[in-house]
């Protein structure tokens, strides 16, 4: 166990505290949920510089890199339909390609065969993590900044960053099946075939 790999497997736990905080009525609570995220979100790619640059790149840190993305993406949408903020089609979908892949790594790994993410892959994550800040970034501006700012009206504002998040999460949504299809293309000789043929 080493730093990049601490730092990875970190966003599990954080993700359940950033759920809870969603559920919070306490003021800061959104506010607190979105930098966490973002701290999350920095040590995505964080982890991945560490273990190239000290050396420690390894075959367990790239499956768990690869998997606490999903854990925390597929955590949070999953809050965010059960809070009416994500449509149930879009959360399935992503949710479907999520343990799709999952399982495609888990045969080609029994192989000897490391599916890594690769820039599709990344272009994926990257992008529904852009919209899940959006969509954290709203609730903080309508609670707690309304609350530091009460003179002024943010129900546009927030309309705007929620509509934003969710346009940008459409996008990501359309990735998750280009890049899955890619991924399963790329490594269906390995997947589907058996291992004594």
């Amino acid at each position: 166990m080493n730093l990049p790999n601490l730092i990875t497997l970190s966003r599990v736990p954080l993700m359940f505290v950033i759920v809870g905080l969603m559920y919070s009525d306490r003021l800061g609570a959104p506010s607190l949920a979105f930098w966490l995220f973002i701290a999350c979100a920095i040590g995505d790619g964080l982890d991945g510089y560490l273990a190239r640059k000290r050396g420690l790149v390894s075959t367990f840190g790239k499956l768990m890199d690869a998997l606490t993305d999903k854990i925390m993406v597929v955590g949070l949408v999953i809050a965010f339909v059960d809070k009416h903020e994500i449509p149930v089609p879009l959360a399935l979908i992503t949710m479907c390609r999520e343990f799709l892949i999952t399982g495609m790594r888990m045969v080609a790994a029994s192989k000897g065969v490391i599916v890594s993410a690769d820039r599709g892959g990344k272009s994926k994550t990257v992008t529904q993590l852009i919209a899940l800040g959006f969509l954290l970034g709203a609730p903080m501006a309508a609670r707690d900044w309304a609350y530091v700012l009460p003179s002024v009206d943010l129900s546009t504002f927030v309309e705007y960053v929620h509509k934003t998040g969710l346009v940008i999460f459409v996008v990501g949504t359309f990735l998750a099946v280009w890049s899955g299809w890619r991924y399963v293309m790329q490594y269906k000789d390995v997947v589907f075939t058996d291992a004594d043929k």
